[in-house]
């Protein structure tokens, strides 16, 4: 294990010391990120008992979590077979109860063929992303790795939500920013930005809602 630097220490501490990190542990989440999708829901109400959600990049789980329990129907069986989230990742995620997980990419089209046997002749009403890239250190690469990212997940939105469906995606702030921003105006009939409490104030990440599909 190579050496920890100042910096890394630096984030370590801060980490430790981060009242969502706490809060996440003490309330069984996985993340602190949930807080994030949490304060959108309560403002923006996307997680409506009975939609569809598919979580893209879900791993940990921590917005997989937060949707299973606000979107199930009061009479649901608690299984799997009943899903209304599923999850989407390259990487391993341990189980959670009534979330369909889904192992690769978003895109392959195996992964979508597996995705539709699952949903059956359900719609999806909300594609969440908070994806982020593998971080370099250089904020114009990873900048442009995250909106890659995004463009992507955008792609999925518009090919698979229903006319009246919502889309919610991390991105990130920089030269990238304004086309993506205008790519979702076009997308969709009205388009909010959202920068939750739990985001810290030095990332330059941001959220961006789109609500009904244009067309």
């Amino acid at each position: 294990m190579p050496p920890r630097t100042r910096t890394s220490v630096a984030w370590l501490r801060e980490h430790e010391n981060d009242i969502y990190v706490q809060r996440a542990r003490q309330e069984g989440w996985r993340s602190r990120a949930v807080f994030k999708l949490m304060e959108i829901d309560d403002k923006d109400h996307l997680l409506k008992p009975g939609e569809i959600v598919v979580d893209l990049g879900a791993a940990p789980g921590g917005w997989s979590q937060l949707a299973a329990k606000r979107v199930k129907l009061p009479q649901a069986r608690a299984d799997a077979a009943t899903a209304q989230v599923f999850a989407l990742d390259l990487l391993e995620m341990p189980p959670i109860p009534e979330v369909c997980f889904i192992q690769g990419d978003f895109h392959d089209a195996a992964v979508l063929d597996k995705l539709s046997a699952a949903l059956g002749k359900r719609k999806i009403g909300l594609v969440l992303s908070d994806m982020m890239p593998n971080m370099s250190g250089i904020p114009m690469v990873d900048q442009a790795r995250g909106m890659a990212l995004a463009e992507l997940a955008l792609e999925f939105a518009q090919q698979h939500l229903k006319a009246d469906g919502a889309f919610l995606v991390k991105v990130f702030q920089g030269s990238d920013f304004q086309p993506f921003l205008a790519a979702m105006r076009q997308a969709f009939v009205s388009v909010s930005t959202r920068k939750p409490k739990a985001s810290r104030d030095r990332s330059a990440e941001i959220y961006l809602l789109g609500r009904t599909l244009k067309g």
